[in-house]
């Protein structure tokens, strides 16, 4: 009978430039054999929060696959170092980095950048900047444009201050204070002029990826397509043209990053288990 370890679930703590990150590391319940790791890159602000469920579960998939996981927190947001106010752009593409390091090193392989919305598209800026390093990326409900993201975010802000009554406020009036250097708080997050600048020109559609990476990409739907979104059609049709390896589908779920109560999603987490068996 072949000898299994039991899977293991414990909080850790990363150095990285931007300071101390928090991560859930999950070692994988396996059999003796290659060793595989993958790396969760969160959503943006409280989309973050309401997916934490989903992620768990997913990791929890993955560890009995023989995957060991990391589920990170960014710098300024969940229990690693910083407000959301101090968090840039640069801070969060070298602490996957630190994070990959990290996880590489206790799982002795190089990790799948695994990432839901904007980490998605985090994800994809890593390995692009680091082509000969991340073969393989998982990317749930990718965020094509940030700044499209960036604008949904703001409208939050407006449609809160209608519904108290309060100042009527425009999104174009909370960029243009963004863009004069002023902070803007949203929900309880306070976005600081130098990330929304970053975050306005981060674009799936400028980033080049090595032609031999592996990416699964997965979107949800209430219809049960088998069709992307428009925007994320094209890009995948590109990639491909220039060597990328792309799986893709659309998988039956609710949007659970965007909804208040906890929402599970079994067909997406069972879709993506499927891929990474061995």
């Amino acid at each position: 009978m072949v000898a299994r370890d039991s899977a293991s679930l414990r909080p850790v703590f990363i150095e990285s430039p931007s300071g101390r990150l928090f991560g859930v590391y999950r070692t994988a319940i396996r059999e003796r054999g290659r060793r595989r790791a993958a790396l969760f890159i969160p959503a943006f602000a409280e989309e973050m929060n309401r997916s934490r469920r989903v992620a768990a579960l997913q990791a929890q998939a993955f560890a009995a696959s023989g995957i060991d996981t990391l589920l990170l927190d960014l710098f300024g947001t969940g229990d690693s170092d910083g407000d959301f106010g101090e968090a840039r752009l640069a801070f969060w593409l070298d602490d996957i980095t630190a994070a990959a390091d990290w996880l590489e090193a206790q799982a002795g392989a190089t990790p799948c950048l695994w990432g839901l919305r904007l980490g998605a598209l985090l994800a994809c800026a890593v390995a692009a900047a680091q082509p000969d390093r991340f073969a393989r990326l998982l990317l749930w409900q990718p965020v094509a444009d940030a700044k499209i993201m960036l604008t949904q975010f703001l409208r939050i802000r407006v449609a809160a201050a209608m519904a108290e009554g309060g100042v009527t406020e425009k999104t174009e009036e909370l960029r243009a204070r963004l863009l004069s250097g002023a902070p803007v708080e949203v929900a309880g997050y306070e976005l600081s002029s130098e990330l929304a600048r970053a975050l306005d020109v981060l674009r799936l559609d400028t980033l080049s990826l090595a032609a031999d990476a592996q990416v699964d990409w997965l979107e949800i739907g209430s219809d049960r397509s088998d069709r992307l979104l428009a925007q994320s059609e094209r890009i995948v049709e590109n990639w491909r043209k220039a060597g990328v390896r792309l799986s893709t589908a659309t998988v039956f779920a609710e949007p659970f990053w965007s909804l208040q109560e906890t929402t599970l999603a079994p067909e997406l987490i069972a879709a993506t288990t499927r891929l990474f068996e061995p």
